[in-house]
């Protein structure tokens, strides 16, 4: 559950129970701290203290972690001055940066930090005049007014306030801070955090753009004041991701395709990864001149592409445990909901669990096939039972066998372990028994080798036709997801009033057929017309039948393995210099020196070791698994984890406006083995097929519409 969900709606809204407040005064009182009235030596020092701290944590952190340390320790530890390394402080933040923070953190990493209560800044709040306030917001005129109401007069909320703003804060701003001469004296500080990204993932995070496709794809998008917004807000929250690492990148994005092929027409959408690429190296370069210690030349890779590039990932069945779990289970984000027999063992009691990193099996099985997943949960139970000693005992006495003293002994014993490994155990048979039901009831097999024969070229219209005939009791929902496939692969079929018959025939209402129609919206260019009418091309050149290209450097165990979605073979080519330049040109265009020349040699291979950013390379916090010690707890990925780490290369970062799919996230944890490079992928929203569909309804719905209004 994260801080946003908890924070309650009353008077005075608490995360955790306060604490005291130390009633001793400062001896000495800090001197007001002004950040934009502050020498160039300071702000350095403070940063090279930081660097420092960092190296210590040692040299194997994360995207996630690196985001984690700097919120706990750059900000909230950076407050520990004086007599206020004893205080315990109230921390107020907006809905932004709520969540911002409760995708890096847990409440107990701010406790530690000294952090007694959390706030909402728009909550009726009490006054708390002998603590001092840490303010974590957006640089915005509402949240700044809010702050100098909480901090003026004669009376003011709290007694000295530390503000730490999430994105760069204009001049305006800073003036209207300022202008108040009650409020500066108890300002303890007044810094840039630019951090204001949602790490999902140790290699993934979003901007939270939700409405990204309507705003930027959608029929009005040309017309909307939201396009630019949108762009902004991305390109701004991007950015705080490069500043946080101390990384500049080399910025390239999808070449609009009308520079491709002169018989398209150049729109805004074909052209929106340029401008969030030009968007996004405006900010880098203010950054460049405005953080110390920022790197003055490129020392990674970003790459800009849209949805279009890869309709076919967000829709089509993937088989890994992580995207069954999302897809089939019905869960709210990552939460999950299951029954379980209670302590007596008598009735069956609701439990929620969230499937995330401190879930040890949940790391090993998340981007298994569920056919891998269910052999790995089937050794670690015959191990569990093996070894235990408790498991052991347990299974004799359903044997029928009675307990000896000694026995029972032993079991009360080992009983407290056991019955937190059990536990642990029994939720993921628990989740792999459901997946596996749901995957006979659906009768996915079938309609996952039509698909992915469809995606490699191995099927065609007849088959598609045959399995809708064949099999009238498929969800309305799989037979959308299989023409929404095949529409990308053969979009001509869909031509005026071509797709009609094969809606009529799936049974499709046309609320379910706009998904299908509004695939045209995310190709970003419109081809001219001819004397043959409208032509709907979901690419600038015609399409083969086959999508995909059979991957004969890689061993398939499992049927339904074989598709991969389409950047997987974008970062392959970017880390080997092979990505063409005319279709994804580079906004700071480099010396053929650095990026390899047109036969496409890589800057690895052409010159020496890469330039580093001013921060330690730290390698992604992802291994192969191990054999577990004890059948259950994937020591291997929490505890030996470093062991296996080797230098990296140069970070390369893949951002996908429109929304990323549980495939492409996974990718990026499979490429950082195979390639030696820390993949990072961004997006502005992490979509499952659901929320993708309902997401394309939007693009040409005409009335005033919420992702609420349209389900599947």
């Amino acid at each position: 559950m994260t801080f946003f969900s908890r924070i309650r709606s009353t008077k005075k809204s608490s995360l955790h129970p306060p604490l005291p407040p130390s009633i001793s005064s400062h001896k000495a009182e800090r001197k007001t701290l002004d950040l934009f009235q502050q020498s160039e030596s300071e702000s350095s020092s403070r940063q090279s203290t930081m660097s420092d701290s960092d190296s210590s944590y040692g040299e194997t952190k994360s995207f996630r972690q690196i985001s984690r340390e700097r919120l706990l320790h750059e900000m909230l530890r950076s407050t520990k001055v004086g007599d206020s390394k004893t205080t315990w402080k109230v921390l107020i933040m907006d809905k932004v940066t709520i969540k911002v923070m409760s995708y890096a953190c847990k409440m107990a990493d701010i406790t530690e930090e000294g952090v007694s209560l959390v706030e909402d800044l728009y909550k009726r709040r009490q006054p708390l005049p002998l603590m001092d306030a840490i303010y974590f917001i957006q640089p915005v005129k509402e949240n700044i007014t809010v702050f100098l109401r909480d901090m003026s007069g004669r009376s003011p909320l709290y007694k000295k306030a530390y503000v730490f703003f999430s994105s760069p804060v204009s001049r305006d701003l800073v003036s209207l801070i300022k202008s108040d001469t009650s409020v500066l004296p108890r300002i303890g500080a007044l810094r840039e955090m630019n951090l204001e990204y949602f790490a999902i993932d140790s290699q993934g995070f979003v901007t939270d753009n939700e409405m990204a496709l309507e705003e930027l794809f959608g029929e009005n998008a040309e017309n909307s004041r939201q396009c630019d917004a949108c762009l902004n807000t991305m390109a701004t929250r991007i950015a705080t991701v490069f500043a946080s690492l101390r990384e500049l990148p080399f910025v390239r994005y999808r070449a609009a395709k009308s520079s491709l092929d002169a018989s398209t027409m150049t729109t805004l959408r074909d052209l929106i990864p340029t401008k969030l690429a030009a968007t996004v190296w405006n900010v880098l370069t203010k950054y460049k001149s405005t953080i110390p210690h920022f790197p003055q030349t490129e020392t990674c890779e970003l790459l800009i592409v849209d949805r279009s590039i890869d309709q076919i990932a967000p829709v089509i069945h993937e088989w890994t445990y992580d995207a069954m779990c999302h897809d089939l289970l019905n869960m709210d984000g990552n939460k999950y909901v299951y029954e379980s027999s209670s302590k007596s063992g008598t009735t069956l009691e609701k439990k929620e669990v969230l499937l995330e990193d401190h879930d040890p099996i949940w790391l090993e099985l998340r981007h298994l096939h569920i056919g891998d997943a269910n052999e790995q949960l089937d050794a670690k139970m015959k191990y569990f039972v093996l070894k235990n000693k408790a498991a052991q005992i347990h299974n004799s006495s359903r044997d029928g066998g009675e307990l000896s003293t000694r026995d029972l002994q032993k079991m009360v014993q080992a009983l407290p372990q056991y019955s937190d490994q059990i536990e642990k155990l029994s939720l993921h048979v628990d989740i792999a028994e459901k997946l596996n039901k749901m995957i006979k009831e659906l009768g996915l097999r079938e309609l996952a080798k039509l698909e992915q024969d469809l995606v490699f070229g191995d099927a065609g219209t007849k088959d598609v036709i045959n399995f809708l005939r064949t099999n009238q009791d498929v969800t309305r929902e799989n037979k959308l997801r299989l023409l929404m496939i095949y529409a990308a692969i053969h979009p001509e079929k869909f031509e005026a009033d071509k797709g009609i018959k094969l809606m009529q025939l799936a049974r499709l209402s046309s609320d379910d057929m706009n998904a299908v129609r509004n695939m045209r919206c995310l190709t970003g260019s419109e081809t001219k017309k001819t004397s043959g009418g409208f032509s709907l091309k979901f690419d600038g050149q015609k399409k083969k039948h086959a999508t995909r290209k059979e991957r004969t450097d890689e061993e398939t165990k499992w049927q339904f393995a074989r598709f991969y979605p389409m950047i997987e073979e974008l970062i392959e080519k970017l880390s080997k210099g092979e990505l063409p330049k005319n279709e994804y040109p580079c906004l700071n265009d480099p010396s053929p020196t650095i990026h390899g020349n047109n036969q496409g040699v890589s800057a690895r291979t052409t010159q020496g070791p890469p330039a580093h950013s001013m921060r330690s390379r730290r390698p992604a916090t992802w291994a192969r698994p191990r054999n577990s010690d004890d059948g259950y707890s994937s020591d291997s990925i929490l505890k030996h984890a470093s062991s296996d780490f080797r230098r990296m290369g140069q970070r390369i970062f893949v951002f996908i406006i429109g929304g990323a799919t549980r495939s492409e996230l996974r990718v990026t944890h499979k490429l950082s083995r195979k390639l030696n490079r820390e993949i990072v992928l961004g997006s502005s929203s992490l979509d499952d097929p659901p929320q993708f569909i309902t997401k394309v309804k939007l693009l040409s719905a005409e009335e005033e519409l919420s992702l609420d209004d349209l389900n599947i």
